[in-house]
């Protein structure tokens, strides 16, 4: 597989369950697993505890969804015992990235997560934040940016001390087989923002072309970030992603994310069976 950031294929080393440094900054946990049913039992306990800890110190707990294959791997939260264990009432729902479409759109990431997930959860329609209809996507992007800043400016969402960006308690991120982020792909400048919270592409490289998404400086003001990667389309990206000379190369998007406490990779064996 050809990885378009990089010039060559890089060597990839083992690894553990253990915490390690790579390109980014934050602290890293790399879980491997023998199967996508165990990254989705291991990835509900995870959510579990963090939502019981942020509820218990803030009354909410602030969590932003991608699309793809990760809405599926959450299907162990909506069973026992998590499905009443968890306080839903303080939970508030965010989208790392969306395609501008209407919200009952087959591609629309908000109905991918309503049908999958939202819709077995009791979660007040109030604390799901979907994009708004019928804006360009440059509008699109503007009025969710303002309504984040909004939510920071009542409290609803807290402020990180070290960006003043909104600071979400989770991101569940999945990865693209290039190693691309939200909608942030390699060969798009909008990787590069350092000051918009949310931005806009018009030529995604999947349809549909039109899409908003967070920025990697709002993302990395997360609290923590879980990188839920499975199957084995995504095996090299996680090889140069984690691999031992990671650093020596132009990066990935997936690369630059560096959350302000903790980064967890949750790996199939597929994802995994290049390292």
């Amino acid at each position: 597989m050809h990885l378009s950031c990089y010039k060559r294929e890089v060597d990839g080393s083992q690894v553990n369950s253990i915490s390690i440094h790579r390109y980014n900054m934050a602290p890293t946990t790399v879980r491997k697993f023998e199967s996508e049913e165990q990254v989705s039992v291991a990835l509900a306990s995870y959510i579990h505890h963090l939502s019981a800890k942020f509820i218990t110190a803030s009354g909410t707990f602030s969590v932003v969804l991608s699309g793809g294959t990760l809405i599926d791997t959450l299907r162990k939260l909506t069973e026992p015992p998590y499905i009443s264990s968890i306080d839903w009432s303080k939970w508030l729902i965010f989208f790392l990235d969306e395609r501008v479409v209407p919200l009952d759109h087959p591609d629309s990431n908000y109905k991918l997560a309503y049908d999958g997930f939202l819709s077995k959860v009791p979660i007040p329609a109030s604390n799901i934040f979907s994009i708004k209809e019928k804006l360009s996507p440059e509008e699109t992007a503007d009025e969710y940016e303002q309504r984040l800043k909004h939510l920071v400016a009542n409290n609803t969402l807290k402020t990180s001390p070290t960006t003043g960006l909104a600071k979400f308690d989770l991101m569940l991120v999945g990865m693209g087989p290039e190693g691309h982020i939200a909608s942030l792909f390699c060969w798009h400048f909008q990787r590069f923002e350092k000051t918009k919270w949310v931005t806009f592409i018009t030529d995604s490289p999947k349809p549909p072309p039109p899409r908003i998404t967070f920025t990697l400086p709002l993302i990395n003001s997360a609290d923590h970030i879980a990188m839920v990667v499975t199957g084995e389309d995504a095996a090299d990206a996680v090889k140069v992603a984690l691999g031992k000379h990671a650093a020596d190369y132009y990066p990935l998007p997936v690369q630059k994310v560096s959350p302000e406490e903790n980064l967890t990779w949750f790996l199939d064996k597929e994802a995994a069976s290049e390292l």
